[in-house]
C-alpha cells in the first residue's frame, strides 16, 4: 500500500537561507526531529550521500537513514529515500520556490 502526502508551507525567509538549511545534511538536526550521527561521505550534499540519524519516541531511539538520490541546487530541489523504523520507506522530494526577496514556498512529499 502507498500513501501520498505533500505538505507545504510559506516561509518568511529568503529562499537562499531556507535552501541552505534544507540542502545541508549536517544541519538536519537543527530543524528535523532527528539527531545526526554521521554523513557518508562527509562534505557538501551530493547524490549518493547517506545521512545516519536517530529520532527519539516512546522512550526509545529509532534509526533513520536518508539517502540522497538527486539534488538540483539551481532548482532548489532535493530527492531522498528515507528508511524509517518498522520497514517504512519514504521517497521524498523537497522543493523551494521563491515568492519574493523575503519569503519562499517549501513543498515536502
Amino acid at each position: 500500500m502507498s500513501l501520498n502526502v505533500c505538505p507545504a508551507a510559506m516561509v518568511a525567509a529568503p529562499i537562499e537561507d531556507v535552501w541552505e538549511l534544507i540542502s545541508n545534511l549536517a544541519r538536519y538536526g537543527e530543524w528535523a526531529d532527528a539527531r545526526v550521527e554521521r554523513i557518508v561521505p562527509a562534505g557538501p550534499t551530493t547524490s549518493g550521500q547517506v545521512l545516519y540519524a536517530n529520532s527519539r519516541s516512546l522512550g526509545k531511539r529509532w534509526p533513520v537513514t536518508l539517502t540522497v538520490t538527486a539534488i538540483d541546487m539551481d532548482k532548489h530541489r532535493i530527492q531522498m529515500d528515507v528508511a524509517l523504523p518498522l520497514g517504512l520507506l519514504l521517497h521524498q522530494t523537497t522543493i523551494c520556490t521563491s515568492i519574493d526577496a523575503q519569503s519562499c514556498h517549501v513543498q515536502y512529499g
